[in-house]
């Protein structure tokens, strides 16, 4: 069973918690790993309190509103569970009310932006306000990096600047999911662009606390809510429709990241059998399975596979006598 490593003001009510609910018979591992998030989370925005408040408990879920509907409520599941237990020794705690039941919906269709949709919105990146601010220079590397990587959201807000092994050209991803780390290469592009952004950031701030990677206009770690904001802004500026159930989306940059790849193998000539297990390590994916999830079929990915189907039936039935044409 794995070691808990609950690093918060909390880690010892955690911890207290976690094994309670083992002894009562519940494995509670996938239980654990959501309570670490919670606990990262405590830790990153500095929290101090021996009694959870409401304010931050409603923070930790805003700050989360991306997720899958089904998976928030596992947060919430756990976290009130938490809170009910603090409550039992701290009258101060504040316990959430129960959420609504998640229907069951078909599984959200990802957007997978085009090349020029891309350019647009990384032009349109560099024009935000404040002109001379990090401002213009984090979205761009932000955006840039997400696409050229196919990373997570949460493991690119995550990164620090020590994270970036410039002579290697590699990224070291810490917090993975399920805290699993990993090493992802750099194009030589996304190096330079990577490379520019940091030397513009250490000029304009040096290392934060923690030394984050993507900071705000605050000078604090990067959240995901106000880099969701600043993309729908500027895919309105882009004339991209914006929807909150059907996006686009953050998450969507890694779906594009995947189809992307897949197309360009394609258009090489490439085996596509052969390199499938080396995009889903490379996106972090146990199972090619998983890979599979971000394979959407697009017009374009379609039409390349037709014509090696094509190029494929002409020579082995055609040309041996079948009955093609």
């Amino acid at each position: 069973m794995k070691t808990l490593n609950f690093r918060s003001c909390l880690k010892k009510q955690m911890k207290d918690f976690v094994n309670l609910r083992r002894l009562a018979g519940t494995d509670y591992q996938s239980q654990a790993k959501l309570l670490e998030y919670f606990d990262n989370f405590l830790l990153r925005e500095g929290f101090q309190s021996l009694h959870l408040t409401r304010e931050i408990v409603q923070h930790y879920f805003s700050d989360n509103s991306h997720l899958h509907p089904r998976t928030l409520n596992n947060h919430f599941s756990v976290i009130r569970q938490f809170c009910d237990y603090l409550y039992q020794f701290d009258p101060l705690c504040y316990i959430p009310k129960p959420m609504k039941p998640v229907k069951s919906t078909a599984s959200r269709i990802p957007y997978i932006y085009t090349k020029r949709q891309i350019r647009d919105l990384l032009a349109a990146a560099t024009k935000l306000s404040p002109k001379d601010s990090l401002r213009p220079h984090t979205y761009y590397t932000l955006f840039g990096l997400l696409y050229t990587t196919g990373l997570r959201i949460g493991e690119t807000l995550a990164l620090n600047i020590d994270d970036f092994y410039q002579d290697s050209k590699l990224l070291r991803i810490n917090e993975g999911k399920f805290h699993k780390a990993r090493w992802v290469s750099l194009a030589s592009s996304t190096h330079m662009m990577l490379k520019k952004y940091i030397d513009k950031r250490q000029r304009i701030s040096l290392k934060t606390i923690d030394s984050a990677l993507f900071i705000s206009l605050n000078f604090t770690r990067l959240h995901y809510s106000t880099a969701r904001d600043t993309l729908r802004t500027l895919l309105k500026q882009c004339g991209i429709h914006t929807n909150k159930e059907s996006g686009p989306r953050l998450h969507d940059f890694r779906h594009t990241f995947a189809v992307h790849r897949m197309l360009g193998w394609y258009q090489n000539g490439q085996d596509i059998n052969s390199l499938l297990p080396a995009l889903a390590t490379y996106m972090g994916h146990v199972r090619i399975s998983s890979t599979q999830i971000y394979l959407q079929a697009t017009a374009e990915l379609l039409e390349q596979g037709n014509r090696r189907f094509l190029a494929y039936f002409r020579e082995n039935i055609k040309n041996k006598g079948g009955f093609y044409e």
